[in-house]
């Protein structure tokens, strides 16, 4: 009997440690979310009393200021950054996907984690001495070259991590059907990963929507809507931090309006990320 009571109070005792340190990660799993959330609901009042129509449809140099040619300037410079930059980081996953044990794949690999690891304003500062300083001339292009550059690390990594989770038994089967190997690849390898690849490239553009230090060096910014994407252009990020180092509280309004634009944009991101993940996960 004594020795049923014992093996009942550890089980008990362990019972109670579990259920203690499972509270604990609960516990400190919302610790995390509060201060999102306060960030979120500190924003939504801040910004939402400044979201008009007149607001959305009109730029700075018109009666009722507006900030559309911010919306379709950060719109333009992360499109021509994605043009660029998701081709490459696909192919380069790929690559090392395909070639993981040669030397020239882990030097290049250690330099994508470098790369990933650079901060902004270095990749701005880079971007300017390449791109502008050069030209004597910021440019639109420019700043899609330097988010593109920052996008490249996530999709690659993101790229290559999905496919080296997928079996070899996947490359076989293609293999013994006689199928070259670009058909492997593309027919075969990265349809399968595709929920994976998807969720690095949105990712990559949810992360470079909200940079502002890149384009400060680049893109510059104007005041009026440009469709030139050789001309200096505005974004966001730059709109929204130009007006909060202005002490008019209007134009004050005016960032806090952005920003909450701008977070809708992230958020909008992200979900459209989960829906097509979703949509094109394949059950192995």
């Amino acid at each position: 009997m004594t020795a049923k009571k014992n093996i009942s109070s550890k089980i008990k005792f362990r019972i109670g440690i579990s259920g203690f340190f499972k509270g604990l990660v609960i516990l400190f799993a919302f610790s995390c979310v509060i201060p999102l959330l306060f960030i979120l609901f500190y924003i939504i009042q801040a910004g939402a009393s400044k979201i008009k129509w007149s607001f959305l449809i009109h730029d700075e140099l018109s009666d009722s200021a507006g900030i559309l040619h911010a919306i379709l300037g950060s719109f333009e410079i992360v499109i021509f950054a994605s043009l660029i930059s998701i081709p490459i980081g696909i192919l380069c996953g790929i690559f090392f996907s395909e070639n993981k044990g040669s030397k020239f794949t882990y030097w290049s690999r250690l330099a994508v984690d470098i790369l990933q690891g650079v901060p902004s304003v270095v990749v701005g500062v880079i971007a300017y001495a390449w791109l502008v300083r050069p030209f004597h001339q910021p440019s639109a292009i420019a700043g899609s070259i330097a988010l593109a550059i920052m996008m490249l690390p996530i999709i690659i990594r993101s790229t290559e991590e999905t496919l080296n989770l997928l079996p070899d038994s996947l490359r076989e089967a293609g293999y013994a059907l006689g199928l070259p190997f670009h058909r492997v690849v593309l027919k075969v390898i990265v349809p399968c990963g595709i929920s994976g690849i998807l969720s690095g490239v949105m990712l990559s553009i949810a992360r470079v929507a909200g940079e502002t230090a890149p384009l400060l060096f680049t893109a510059y910014g104007c005041t009026f809507l440009s469709n030139d994407i050789t001309k200096p252009m505005e974004t966001l990020p730059h709109l929204i931090n130009k007006f909060a180092t202005q002490g008019d509280p209007k134009v004050l309004d005016m960032a806090w309006g952005a920003a909450l634009i701008l977070l809708f944009w992230v958020l909008l991101l992200n979900i459209f990320t989960k829906l097509i993940t979703r949509k094109w996960k394949v059950q192995l």
